[in-house]
């Protein structure tokens, strides 16, 4: 099986710093969902970890987070795409737990369900605390620069040696699919 891994908010969709709190505000990145079909069709697995810690602080709930996951699925299928499994983390920084990222706990549980490893398994994220989790768990790290990638690669420069640094999602997927 080929796995990848993406984040969601700054990867598939539109990032806010006020949180992706209603259907509504889910918007896909252009290109994000033609890539994501592309990477079905070339026979990957296709899984998203995400943080969404704006149930801990009380901005939205899990069945609007639900609604935010089904607008999400109906965009993609629209687009010939599927996601196979949604991996996230309800949980505030504050709260130290193992599934909050840069905590593995959210790509291990993906790793159980698809009863694999996740050596040089793709996990394409935004964040340092994607970068992080990848490489605590062997993965191979994907930094694109939607979302807050740009900010990413200008503060943890010197972290990324080993990391691919790539446009987007799409440039992300063109790389897999012709490696």
């Amino acid at each position: 099986m080929k796995l990848v891994i993406l984040d969601r908010d700054g990867v598939i969709n539109q990032d806010s710093d006020a949180y992706i709190k209603s259907p509504e505000e889910w918007i896909p990145l252009p290109g994000s969902v033609d890539a994501i079909a592309r990477l079905n069709h070339a026979g990957w697995t296709v899984a998203i970890a995400t943080n969404q810690s704006g149930v801990a602080r009380g901005l939205f709930d899990l069945t609007t987070l639900d609604r935010i996951h089904q607008r999400m699925r109906d965009y993609l299928a629209a687009g010939g795409a599927r996601i196979d499994a949604i991996a996230f983390c309800p949980h505030a920084p504050e709260a130290a737990c193992q599934c909050r990222k840069p905590q593995p706990g959210l790509l291990q549980s993906l790793a159980q369900r698809f009863h694999t490893n996740l050596i040089n398994v793709p996990m394409i994220g935004d964040s340092w605390r994607d970068v992080e989790a990848a490489m605590t768990v062997k993965a191979n790290p994907l930094l694109v620069l939607t979302g807050k990638g740009g900010i990413t690669e200008k503060t943890h420069r010197a972290q990324l040696n080993d990391v691919t640094v790539i446009a987007d999602l799409r440039a992300a997927v063109d790389l897999l699919i012709n490696e």
